[in-house]
């Protein structure tokens, strides 16, 4: 393997959502060179980190039946049990929810947490606020899925964060999906919500770093009777 082939191999390919935004940060770098050097080197950096920002790299996804994997990359923010957004149509009792906050630098191609069918997609509009907080499941604008498995109906929810301000769904309702399929993408910064059946145990903790389509967050099976977690 020659060096070149060596460097491509570590870089990941951008997804084509991100086209249009990293064309026009590199055209106002341009720009700005012409103005003023430095101002042109801090565009560069921005188009850098756009181009990072929609990269697509491959995941290699565990598919075992009734495992539940991160729906995106980044930090698991919150587990509790949560009462379902109406639209999902999941019953009027909390569930278990596990919430995954993603950073403006983490990869935001968003993945199918489990197989089985998109039976739902409902959105709507809402707030801005940070993602952080439990009230952007209520308040913020959000898109969201109900996918049927055989263990259970699981709910999947975009939440727009502070400086996101486009949601994008790729899939249909009545769509078949697999484990890690990717099925959406959020500009820019965001949240994603996961609604597990009654019963239900986290395999991950708060704190944790997840990887989209990677991390397996639960079992559906109750074959795994849980785990405890070390900070190092």
């Amino acid at each position: 393997m020659s060096i070149l082939d060596s460097i491509q191999r570590q870089i990941p390919p951008i997804h084509k959502e991100g086209y249009p935004f990293i064309g026009g940060f590199a055209l106002v770098s341009l720009l700005l060179f012409w103005l003023w050097s430095p101002l042109g080197w801090i565009g560069t950096i921005l188009t850098v980190w756009c181009a990072l920002f929609f990269r697509d790299p491959v995941r290699v996804t565990p598919v075992r039946d009734g495992l539940v994997v991160s729906p995106a990359d980044g930090r698991v923010s919150m587990i509790t049990m949560a009462l379902p957004p109406a639209e999902l149509g999941l019953g009027d009792r909390p569930l278990p929810r596990i919430s995954v906050f993603m950073s403006v630098f983490n990869c935001h191609v968003n993945r199918a947490p489990v197989a089985g069918r998109v039976d739902r997609i409902a959105y709507r509009p809402g707030l801005f606020i940070n993602a952080e907080l439990d009230k952007a499941s209520e308040d913020n604008e959000r898109n969201s899925l109900v996918i049927s498995t055989p263990q259970g109906r699981i709910g999947v929810i975009q939440i727009a964060g502070l400086i996101a301000k486009r949601i994008v769904c790729f899939v249909k309702e009545g769509q078949a999906i697999g484990a890690g399929e990717r099925f959406g993408l959020i500009r820019f910064g965001s949240r994603l919500d996961v609604y597990l059946p009654i019963g239900t145990k986290a395999l991950v903790s708060e704190g944790q770093t997840a990887i989209a389509g990677e991390t397996i967050l639960a079992d559906l099976t109750g074959d795994d009777p849980g785990r405890t977690y070390r900070a190092n």
